[in-house]
């Protein structure tokens, strides 16, 4: 099973991919989300998307300042102030 991801920001959509997971700096901690995952929203601080491809795969990480995530049905989207 795979999570559909997209990272937006207000000038483009940067990613719209299906992964195996991703973790997302929330405000009130860091969360990771996979393929099923309860529906929900958070505000996102500065840090470090992390994008798992593979199962046991190498991470990529994105640079975020400041946004909000939604995991529901279709996938996980953050949108981000600024990412890159």
């Amino acid at each position: 099973m795979m999570l559909h991801f997209e990272l937006v920001t207000p000038a483009r959509l940067l990613i719209s991919e299906d992964v195996h997971m991703v973790t997302v700096p929330g405000t009130d901690g860091d969360f990771a989300v996979l393929e099923g995952h309860a529906p929900f929203m958070s505000t996102i601080r500065d840090g470090e998307v992390l994008v798992q491809k593979t199962p046991g795969g190498q991470p990529e990480t994105i640079a975020i300042r400041g946004g909000f995530a939604e995991v529901n049905a279709r996938g996980l989207t953050v949108l981000a102030e600024h990412a890159g």
